[in-house]
């Protein structure tokens, strides 16, 4: 074997990865939820002290008042902490959900208080509405602090480097969640890959470095490594004498369990006597959770069919004069491979040739509105993965056909994370099953208070990215010692399938 060394693209974040004198994830999370929980308190004070100051009716402060609210916002806190995950890093650091997921929270929380309130009769709305305000305010600033903070350990290049064994798509989407993850402390600082498995002449950079298996740790102690990730298919003799080379000197070891593409699962590590054997639990939601689900769709679908009708009138009308037609059925796939037609306004997807009002409904999702008929006929949920066409499900790969246990929605991860048209199916599959890997009620409201933030920053002209594109081509570099920034660039070659739909 004479592979070769790979650097990750600018693009990529240095971030950092766990070792034996840094911090670990879970400390993070313990750490900010015991900030939370001080805050708590601190906000209800500063609550009555805005009241007061601002002329806001409210009682003076009783610590029986104090009890009865903070307690309950304490057990509160405490459950939905965990069930929706609100330290904000697991799952990917992303503001539009860290504010989406805490949003929801609060205003859970404020419901339990009102609904206390109510049967005490010991504060007021104004009060309560303060207090909630200065919470929230103060969940999100104690994540910016500890972001910055993480941050600033890179920059003091407080950082556990590894190198990637792979060149195929697991090992891009590695560096990829790694990259997404900065409680995880790490920094990916190369790809290593067989000389023959690397992409053609065409796209092979000039200043690749080649070396034999037994220079390798020699390379790898040059360049600081501290860890080497296996995200190889196969395991060769040399890969296993690669491996012995590197405990010898001391660099750690770590690997992607094969066949990666048993994505739908929750694994389990189990230790027989020395042998890892890893359980892979299927994922199947209880039948309370679907009916939940399906009471969330009729009752919030109808409700904001309702609220859109008006708007979505006005359009059809629009779409009507200009095209002769408003609406139009499209065959999809849905649940199990059942078709179904969905409706939408009659407008292309990605119209670049129609006509500017033309491109602002399908910049704004407003062609979409109309699904809300297949989500009240049970056709659709209002969160799932976005239905393809049956010549693209027919084309699915045995990973790819996993998005179908379950109704498409109108909108899901996928699309929270700005992957739409241009995207392809197995780029928005890979986080369509991060989501049925783990759902939940609370979830799906977190997921449709992003999307109005996602449609938001459309309206204000930006433009949602995912944190790392694999649909591009991307620059790479390759570092010539730990403390040497200077980078001759390299390109990585871009897996790309036929881009679904929205």
């Amino acid at each position: 074997m004479r592979p070769f060394w790979r650097s990750p693209p600018p693009a990529a974040r240095d971030l950092f990865c766990p070792n034996e004198k840094s911090v670990k994830p879970q400390q993070i999370h313990d750490w900010i939820f015991a900030a939370d929980l001080s805050w708590i308190p601190l906000a209800f004070i500063g609550a009555q002290a805005s009241c007061l100051a601002t002329g806001i009716a409210v009682p003076g402060f009783a610590w029986s008042t104090f009890l009865i609210l903070v307690i309950p916002t304490w057990l509160a806190w405490t459950l939905l902490s965990e069930n929706l995950q609100l330290d904000g890093f697991r799952g990917g650091w992303r503001l539009s959900a860290v504010i989406s997921h805490l949003l929801l929270a609060v205003a859970l929380l404020m419901v339990l208080l009102l609904a206390v309130d109510n049967l005490s009769r010991r504060y007021s709305s104004g009060g309560l509405g303060m207090f909630g305000l200065l919470m929230l305010s103060g969940f999100i600033a104690i994540r910016w602090i500890a972001l910055r903070l993480l941050l600033r350990r890179h920059r003091d290049r407080e950082v556990n480097r590894i190198v990637i064994l792979g060149s195929d798509r697991v090992a891009t989407e590695l560096a990829e969640k790694l990259n997404r993850h900065p409680e995880l402390l790490c920094k990916v600082t190369g790809f290593l890959c067989a000389k023959a498995e690397f992409p053609g002449p065409q796209l092979r950079p000039a200043s690749a470095i080649t070396v034999s298996t037994t220079e390798i740790t020699s390379l790898l102690r040059q360049q600081g490594v501290d860890e080497l990730v296996l995200a190889h298919a196969a395991t060769s003799p040399e890969i296993l004498n690669l491996v012995a080379l590197c405990r010898e000197e001391g660099i750690r070891v770590s690997l992607v369990p094969q066949p990666y593409e048993l994505y739908l699962s929750r694994p389990r590590l189990l230790d027989l006597d020395g042998l890892p054997l890893l359980q892979l639990a299927a994922v199947t939601p209880p039948a309370p959770a679907r009916v939940g689900k399906r009471i969330l769709d009729l009752t919030l679908g109808l409700f904001l069919s309702l609220v859109t009708l008006p708007l979505l009138l006005v359009c059809a009308a629009g779409v009507r004069y200009s095209r002769g037609r408003a609406f139009r059925w499209e065959r999809r796939v849905g649940w199990r491979g059942a078709e179904f037609s969905m409706l939408r306004l009659n407008v292309d997807r990605d119209p670049h040739g129609g006509s500017r009002f033309e491109r602002m409904l399908w910049q704004l999702s407003i062609s979409e509105l109309p699904q809300f008929w297949n989500v009240l006929r049970g056709d659709m949920s209002l969160v799932g993965p976005r239905p393809e066409g049956p010549e693209r499900a027919r084309r699915y790969s045995a990973w790819q056909q996993q998005r179908l246990t379950v109704k498409p929605g109108m909108t899901g991860l996928a699309q929270v994370n700005g992957l739409r048209e241009q995207h392809s199916s197995e780029d928005k599959t890979r986080h369509d099953l991060q989501y049925l890997v783990r759902p939940s009620l609370l979830r799906d409201l977190s997921l449709l208070i992003e999307t109005i933030w996602t449609l938001a920053l459309r309206l204000a002209g930006a433009r949602t990215r995912s944190v790392v594109s694999t649909t591009q081509h991307a620059a790479w570099s390759v570092p010539h010692s730990p403390s040497d920034n200077t980078f001759p660039e390299m390109f990585q070659h871009a897996h790309r399938t036929q881009p679904g739909s929205d």
